[in-house]
């Protein structure tokens, strides 16, 4: 029988009160997370949405580099970086394993669902502060940078992975920066780790979800660890053939995590009862933009 944990805090926001059981989970429960994870995928192939989201940025950062190589040091901190957000934008993901699992239809497009969850404002919170440390690593790794090599700019790709690669600097480089990239890795996962499908599934405040997974990442300290791994080799292995493989990896992942988060967090004993969805009717021309979300139609 799994062992349970209570987690439990005075703060009370808008009525609500942090209660959730966690549990102790093994490696086995990985395995089936992620084997639960590809089912969602093959079900709901989100490939083609990923591609569209990927390829355009990556197209950004081509364009860049084609005007300059100013970029270049920071290519692999931008790439590397993504782990930290990632949770963040997976939420559509989380919400169409959601789907799957209560036996409702699920497309590409009951993504958008996500909108109604209820502690949406919690979650952008959450993600803001994931956005932050993103944007704190990706100063501190430039940082590091600038002060293995100082401000000389690389003068093509080949002398910058020669530069980096073959001198004691690069060296030096390589291991400070995947030092401190760990160190972020560490903390993004400790955070979030089950926060934003706690938060998706139940009414909870952003510090709710937060301490639910540090908890949850205390209690299981080497399944989180060897989590945390997969999903760094998943992504290393998926961005080899020029990120290809990520149209794959990341939806796999994002709907793995949601079967994560059901083997650690007990589910609502008492779950809420959901108002069945009010018929739209006619929409007319003078609703848009309102009309695209979800609360502008509530009366």
């Amino acid at each position: 029988m799994a062992t349970q944990y209570f987690v439990r805090h005075p703060l009370q926001f808008f009525g609500v009160t942090s209660n959730f059981v966690v549990r102790k989970i093994g490696l086995s429960d990985l395995r089936d997370a992620l084997h639960l994870g590809w089912e969602d995928f093959i079900a709901v192939p989100t490939h083609a949405v990923v591609l569209c989201v990927i390829y355009p940025v990556l197209g950004l950062v081509l364009f860049r580099m084609t005007i300059g190589y100013s970029l270049l040091p920071l290519l692999f901190p931008l790439a590397a970086g993504f782990t930290l957000i990632g949770p963040f934008a997976a939420l559509g993901l989380y919400e169409l394993s959601r789907r799957r699992e209560r036996g409702e239809e699920a497309a590409a497009w009951d993504a958008i669902n996500v909108l109604r969850a209820p502690s949406f404002g919690a979650m952008l919170e959450l993600g803001v502060l994931l956005l932050v440390l993103f944007g704190v690593w990706i100063a501190a790794a430039d940082a590091i940078y600038i002060a293995t090599f100082d401000y000389a700019p690389a003068a093509s790709i080949p002398d910058f992975a020669t530069r980096v690669l073959t001198t004691p600097q690069g060296w030096t480089l390589i291991i400070v920066g995947c030092g401190v990239g760990f160190l972020f890795a560490v903390v993004s996962l400790c955070v979030s780790v089950v926060s934003f499908p706690l938060l998706l599934d139940r009414h909870a405040t952003a510090i709710d979800a937060i301490r639910t997974s540090l908890r949850a990442v205390r209690e299981n300290p080497v399944t989180m660890a060897a989590w945390g791994l997969i999903v760094a080799v998943l992504l290393a292995v998926g961005s080899l053939p020029f990120f290809v493989g990520l149209a794959v990896v990341l939806p796999v992942l994002g709907h793995a995590t949601w079967h994560l988060y059901r083997k650690v967090v007990e589910p609502d004993p008492n779950p809420p009862q959901e108002e069945p969805p009010t018929p739209t009717g006619h929409r007319y021309a003078a609703d848009f933009p309102a009309s695209l979300f979800p609360w502008s139609r509530e009366r």
